[in-house]
């Protein structure tokens, strides 16, 4: 059963009533049949004891983009337009180091060595993980020093970031993505049409986020207030990697009138530019609004001195991490989607400075 949410001035949000009771964490919503079944849930990376935990997120249609009369906002935040979500659950946290480094230093492959584990007794999905390829080394610490333990992975492409989700749904038998753009903004809100998820106060946002103002640098994941949904860091700590290429004047092509249904701009084989959304540690807090949209560039590996630069790393993206989704039922052009990004493509033509 659908209801209504809110009918304010930027639109409306239709839930599924069923999800609004929900209990803090289970291990059994996983596996549900329909979207009233959705629970969060727990998973673990097979093989270690390292688990991350995933929200429900209501299927709705909301109003995304600024209003003209939003303070700071950006040209490109706009017009505002109406978008239709379907359900799907949402890492409650960014991915951190301590996820990502199975899959970067290929930490479940050298264990399996240790322990004369043979490849073809494995379980299906384990060869499929096996088999992604992983990032290369890295040219510099790729922390930058700005610490490691229970913090959000940083600096990685989104190349990165959409291998690293192939190989935890081959280890995982779940099938984890990236989130749309819209899919973001949409849970980022949470229901709410203000330019935060708690009010329009920026003066506010230290109370639930990590931003300039109250940091030098990321912090472990999960540590200020969540918003309506459960989901922490949202407005901060770093901003997260989305699906979807940027196109500068997309929101002007969309209807303003008819929802748009599950938008999405599929990568391509060009590295940039692509999109961000969410504030950072090192943004302030104008930049950390729900319609903020983050562009990526050349600049974000400007201090990578390889020649075709590195597509698994940004050297000057330190501001930069990701979050996970799984759809309960996927959007037709993203069934199997995995990266086509090709080392050295550069920019797309048209985008090119």
């Amino acid at each position: 059963m659908i209801i209504p949410l809110s009918h304010g001035r930027t639109g409306f949000v239709a839930v599924a009533c069923a999800l609004l009771v929900l209990p803090a964490s289970s291990s059994w919503g996983q596996d549900a049949q329909t979207p009233e079944e959705m629970k969060p849930y727990t998973e673990t990376i097979p093989g270690t004891d390292i688990s991350f935990e995933m929200v429900p997120i209501p299927g709705g249609t909301f109003m995304m983009g600024s209003p003209d009369d939003e303070a700071d906002r950006s040209k490109h935040e706009g017009p505002q337009h109406p978008v239709t979500i379907a359900p799907f659950w949402m890492g409650k946290h960014e991915v951190t180091w301590d996820e990502y480094d199975e899959f970067a230093f290929s930490f479940d492959l050298r264990r399996k060595e240790r322990e004369g584990v043979e490849r073809d007794s494995q379980p299906e999905g384990e060869q499929q993980a096996d088999a992604i390829t992983r990032p290369t080394p890295p040219y510099a610490d790729e922390t930058f020093g700005l610490g490691r333990e229970g913090q959000p992975v940083i600096c990685i492409t989104l190349h990165a970031a959409m291998e690293y989700c192939r190989w935890l749904s081959a280890k995982t038998g779940h099938t984890y993505r990236l989130p749309t753009e819209a899919e973001w903004e949409y849970a980022a809100r949470a229901g709410t049409t203000t330019a935060y998820h708690f009010g329009d106060d920026p003066a506010d946002l230290e109370e639930y986020d990590w931003f300039f103002e109250n940091c030098e640098g990321p912090q472990p994941v999960g540590q200020l207030k969540p918003n309506p949904w459960g989901l922490y860091d949202m407005h901060g700590n770093v901003a997260e990697w989305v699906l979807d290429h940027y196109v500068e004047d997309l929101y002007s092509r969309r209807s303003q009138d008819t929802p748009t249904v599950r938008p999405v701009v599929v990568p391509d084989e060009f590295e940039y530019p692509y999109l961000a959304r969410g504030g950072s540690w090192d943004f302030d807090a104008y930049d950390c609004r729900s319609a903020s949209r983050h562009v990526s560039n050349p600049d974000w590996s400007v201090q990578d001195p390889q020649r075709p630069q590195s597509i698994w790393w940004h050297t000057d993206a330190t501001f930069v991490g990701f979050r996970i989704v799984r759809a309960f039922e996927e959007q037709p052009e993203l069934i199997d989607f995995k990266s086509p990004i090709i080392k050295g493509k550069g920019p797309k033509p048209d985008d090119a400075e």
